[in-house]
């Protein structure tokens, strides 16, 4: 592995993150002010849903071709080019994608009913479905620069696609205030949908030049069953475990606002103090993260290709420098929100609730930013069924504080519960880690 490329695609990434999370932060701010708490909470409800899909038909295969990719790229005796499993790989995935597409269009009022227990998402889920085939196509597109170390493209197309969702949102406002239309969480969806439609356009249109230069034609894949059958072999797990955490995160999502109803509030304003927390708290607590998650990234195939090579003792420094890294990040940032956190909630947000609720979740940051880098080195080793494990008894955690403290405690039981979740998640994370590898440190 080249030290050079790795700091290279990792500051090339993080600028990009920071200046994606700079614009989606705005954005919130934007979407507190028009849609309101209420609006945005209906809004995060949705979510959930588009993760399911993406972890069904994106998930396990962005991450085998990214590892796959990065393998082949660097074995003395390749098999095949390492264009044959993106190529494979996505068309395998973005026709998965269209059928579970046409399944959540067809059928949104009964997952708005029957799953959401909120009539007004069903024409959100509807426009919602639309993007994830363009979602899918985009997401295998970055999967394979990202096996090839090339971080340069899916940092622009990161950067443009928060572009045009936050420039398609405002347009959606400007022209529903224009007819004298109500301002609904309608118009972030849609923002989404045009953000997605642009990404996925560049993604195809330069890949396509990509293979131009390169004189690559998928017409020459001689085995694409047995591509196919590699990529399934090491996606099909990854797969599994994504939607068992997304399936367990959504029952959580979908559990917090009946809980907090009873704690004594009502339907509305459990949906508002969810609101404020996902669409206001949270985002900013998780805005340095762009840096651990573009380490993350670019770790995942460079402890592959380092792993492939035989080199244990460089898979030892980079991870112990990661570790300490991430620590000193997370340290600082606790800081700077345990004594700014309410602050920063009334002057970005103009919500006392939001500044109280960042000033709590301050104590997670170190845990949070170095559990990102510990499962994308856990992966990159090879060891997805730990990741599975610890993280399901991460959520399951958090489930608990759903299901019996909220009722007591109110938002502030969720709010301990991550605490304890992130926490229980470093110590098995790092645990494993140092058995596989004990001279980090």
């Amino acid at each position: 592995m080249s030290k050079k490329i790795f700091i290279k695609g990792t500051l090339l990434l993080t600028f990009a993150g920071l200046l994606s999370r700079l614009m989606g932060f705005f954005y919130r701010i934007f979407l507190s002010h028009t849609i309101g708490a209420h609006g945005l909470g209906i809004f995060q409800l949705v979510l959930p849903l588009q993760l399911l899909i993406m972890s069904i038909c994106a998930s396990g295969i962005q991450t085998a071709i990214s590892r796959l990719t990065a393998a082949e790229k660097v074995s003395e005796n390749p098999r095949y080019h390492t264009a044959d499993y993106f190529v494979v790989g996505t068309i395998f995935s973005v026709s998965f994608s269209l059928v579970f597409s046409w399944f959540l269009y067809r059928h949104a009022d009964f997952w708005a009913v029957q799953i959401l227990k909120e009539p007004q998402t069903s024409g959100l889920i509807r426009i919602l479905s639309l993007s994830i085939p363009l979602s899918t196509l985009h997401t295998c597109v970055n999967s394979y620069y990202f096996g090839r170390k090339q971080a340069g493209f899916p940092a622009g197309v990161q950067l443009l696609e928060q572009l045009f969702r936050t420039g398609g949102c405002y347009l959606l406002y400007m022209i529903c205030v224009s007819q004298g239309q109500n301002i609904t969480p309608a118009i972030a969806v849609g923002g989404n949908l045009i953000g997605e439609t642009a990404s996925a356009f560049i993604s195809v249109f330069a890949v396509n030049m990509h293979f131009k230069v390169t004189h690559y034609t998928a017409r020459n894949i001689r085995t694409p069953l047995s591509i196919l059958r590699e990529l399934l072999h090491l996606s099909v797990p990854l797969t599994m475990n994504k939607i068992l955490l997304t399936l367990l995160g959504s029952v959580e999502v979908i559990l917090i606002p009946t809980r907090l109803q009873m704690s004594g509030l009502t339907p509305k304003d459990s949906l508002s103090v969810y609101g404020i927390f996902t669409g206001m708290a949270l985002p900013l607590i998780l805005f340095p993260a762009t840096l651990t998650n573009s380490a993350a990234t670019m770790l995942l195939p460079s402890i592959t290709q380092l792993q492939v090579l035989g080199y244990q003792k460089q898979i030892q420094y980079v991870i112990g420098r990661i570790f300490r890294y991430c620590l000193l990040l997370g340290g600082f940032c606790m800081v700077i929100f345990l004594f700014l956190g309410e602050f920063l909630g009334n002057f970005l947000f103009h919500s006392q609730t939001a500044g109280i609720y960042i000033h709590t979740m301050s104590y997670i940051c170190p845990f949070l930013y170095l559990n990102t880098t510990l499962s994308s080195v856990l992966n990159g080793l090879g060891k997805p069924g730990f990741c599975l494990i610890h993280s399901v008894i991460s959520v399951c955690i958090r489930i608990f504080f759903v299901v019996f403290v909220i009722p007591v405690l109110g938002i502030r039981g969720y709010l301990y519960g991550i605490l304890c979740s992130e926490l229980i998640l470093c110590i098995l994370h790092s645990f494993r880690v140092l058995q596989s590898h004990s001279k980090i440190f």
